[in-house]
């Protein structure tokens, strides 16, 4: 576990994606989620993907939208393995909630695969209802679906 020092979570960058890219082990481990990090998703929607940094770097971040139906969703949520335990994905999922809220976000949504059982129970701590909606992601692909309204306490 890393000191405490104070992060701060703002609006991300490209320059922000291919750090995080760069770090992708320190985020996810053995997974490889990197086609998941598209660059348009930076560009079109800057205003919801956010970085948590401190001086020694990027903590955290998450990449999310606001559909025209009024759901904020979020792609990609990741703390940095000597950050986590800390409380900054609920933070990241804070700050995410507020800037989908001001963009017309009345309800939040993500998914998972149905094995993530760290994901799920992350999820339900914040509050999501989560569903297993078969063949969600294609014939045979099962996905874990996370609905919870806004505002987020």
């Amino acid at each position: 576990m890393i000191p405490v020092m104070p992060e701060h979570i703002a609006p991300a960058g490209i320059d922000d994606l291919h750090q995080v890219l760069a770090d992708h082990h320190r985020y996810w481990g053995e997974r490889d989620l990197r086609p998941l990090h598209l660059s348009a998703l930076v560009h079109e929607f800057g205003e919801t993907f956010l970085a948590a940094r401190a001086e020694d770097g990027i903590r955290g971040y998450v990449i999310g939208f606001v559909t025209p139906t009024g759901t904020g969703y979020v792609h990609l949520i990741a703390t940095r393995d000597d950050t986590r335990g800390t409380g900054l994905g609920r933070r990241l999922y804070a700050a995410f909630a507020d800037a989908a809220h001001r963009h017309g976000a009345v309800r939040l949504k993500a998914i998972t695969s149905p094995g993530n059982a760290g994901s799920i129970a992350f999820h339900r701590s914040l509050g999501f209802d989560a569903a297993v909606v078969p063949d969600y992601n294609g014939p045979g692909r099962d996905m874990v679906v996370f609905r919870r309204a806004l505002p987020f306490d």
